[in-house]
């Protein structure tokens, strides 16, 4: 590792030194170029002025001092030949870059040479222009020189690494790759008894390496604890789930007693109230008669109830089969059919066309029967109603309501919605048994997710619920 991150870092200072030098290198040659090209400019006027070829030419070979120039020429204003020195023998036509409107100066590199080409000015009018072409083996050979002296250093710097590594390795990496292979073996098997060497150097490694053994101790009593606390809580949990399956084996023995046992007396009651009240209704006063009425109202409130409280109880150990079902179509099949029972109301009804739901279809159908029908009653004091079933988004979670502008209700009263039999109206007022919101409760909260209630007195009441993380419907939210 110390040879690998010291050979990167001098791999990179390398580099960083060759593109320095390499940078000013070109830097430099172009300002060594745009001063002779300005000499030359200058000492080319009056031949151009006077078209002296000969004056020019031997201004052009002044540039034999300078080894690392190819060729050089002065050309006039409309980009003719007028005088030409090559460091080779022979012409030359060069493609020379053409200056930009307002530059008097342009450089260009290749992959061998580079050429700046001047323009000639006399009194700030051109009349002609120099261009000098270098040759770039220099930079060739100063790489290569860098590339010798570089490979130098980083063998040396290798060496020095590999030197110094060797020494510490026996003192800090051995003791180090001790430790990590005891805490694999820890990790893989779970075997904490396993303990690491200890180093003859009383060091911070050392040190290091008996707080790592203690450590194990540790972990091994703990984890002893944790096997014991784990075989406890298993037992606990063993013993818990036989008490749910032995209460629900009881529940359903209530349930089945409640449907059979206690419905049977209720029956005979109600039967023989209706006989004495269709045999000897004419022999009875107006206080018998009200009293069997009483009985006999007394008697199908407590079969509702009985009947309220199985559904209640199936709800509760029923299991839940989620699909794919639309809660709109639902809503307006339950609506069609509470005004075919009281075609004389006059109700608005607004649901979306679609809304979709992923829950158990039946206990959904109940929901919405509970809700929609608590929206019919509550809204039957007033000539025209107003009920609306709708979805809407709260934190990334599809929220579904069924809203009113019934009677409403007190919102300090609002926990006691979903308790069963707790009503914030008399039965005279509006009927009913107060198990309704408890199973709509019940079934929300066994698809995993909440119903609440907003509401103000006569001015209606807004029931929400969502239905758990289910999966995700075309727009992205969840339902």
């Amino acid at each position: 590792m110390n040879m690998l991150v010291s050979g990167v870092a001098l791999l990179l200072a390398c580099a960083g030194f060759f593109a320095y030098d390499q940078i000013t290198f070109r830097q430099s040659l172009v300002r060594t170029l745009s001063a002779q090209a300005q000499i030359i400019a200058s000492n080319s006027v009056s031949a151009l002025l006077f078209n002296d070829p000969q004056s020019a030419f031997k201004t052009l070979s002044a540039l034999r001092s300078s080894p690392n120039i190819a060729s050089a020429g002065i050309l006039t204003v409309d980009h003719r030949p007028f005088a030409q020195y090559t460091r080779e023998n022979g012409n030359e036509l060069l493609n020379l870059p053409t200056l930009p409107p307002g530059e008097v100066e342009l450089s260009r590199f290749g992959r061998e040479h580079v050429v700046l080409v001047r323009e000639i000015l006399s009194e700030g009018q051109p009349v002609g222009m120099v261009y000098l072409r270098a040759d770039l083996g220099e930079i060739d050979r100063r790489l290569k020189r860098y590339a010798l002296i570089a490979l130098s250093v980083l063998v040396i710097s290798m060496i020095v690494a590999m030197l110094i590594s060797s020494t510490f390795r026996k003192s800090v990496a051995q003791p180090i790759i001790r430790l990590a292979e005891t805490a694999q073996t820890v990790s893989r098997d779970r075997n904490y008894s396993v303990r690491v060497p200890p180093t003859r150097e009383r060091n911070e490694l050392a040190v290091l390496i008996d707080s790592f053994n203690e450590m194990l101790k540790e972990i091994q009593h703990r984890d002893n604890a944790l096997q014991k606390a784990h075989d406890e809580l298993e037992e606990r949990v063993s013993e818990r789930t036989r008490e749910l399956e032995s209460s629900n084996r009881e529940l359903e023995a209530f349930s089945y007693s409640v449907s059979h046992d206690l419905r049977a007396p209720l029956d005979t009651m109600n039967g023989f109230s209706y006989v004495l009240w269709k045999n000897e209704a004419d022999r009875l006063g107006e206080t018998s008669k009200e009293a069997l009425q009483s009985i006999r109202g007394a008697a199908r409130r407590m079969s509702e109830l009985i009947d309220d409280l199985l559904n209640l109880s199936r709800v509760t150990t029923s299991t839940i089969r989620r699909e794919k079902i639309d809660l709109s179509e639902f809503a307006r099949s339950i609506l069609e059919e509470l005004c075919r029972e009281a075609p004389d109301r006059k109700v608005e009804f607004v649901a979306p066309m679609r809304a979709y739901a992923f829950a158990d279809s039946r206990l959904l159908r109940i929901v919405m029967d509970n809700l929609l029908r608590n929206a019919w009653k509550y809204t039957s004091h007033h000539d025209h109603a107003r009920i609306e079933f709708g979805e809407a988004s709260k934190n990334s979670q599809t929220v579904f309501f069924v809203k009113d502008d019934g009677s409403g209700f007190d919102p300090r009263s609002a926990n006691r919605l979903f308790q069963p039999f707790q009503r914030l109206h008399s039965t005279a007022e509006f009927p009913g048994s107060g198990v309704g919101l408890a199973t709509v409760r019940r079934i929300v909260q066994k698809h995993g997710g909440e119903v609440w209630a907003e509401g103000v007195v006569e001015k209606g009441a807004t029931f929400y619920f969502t239905l758990g993380s289910g999966r995700n419907d075309s727009s992205g939210r969840t339902i």
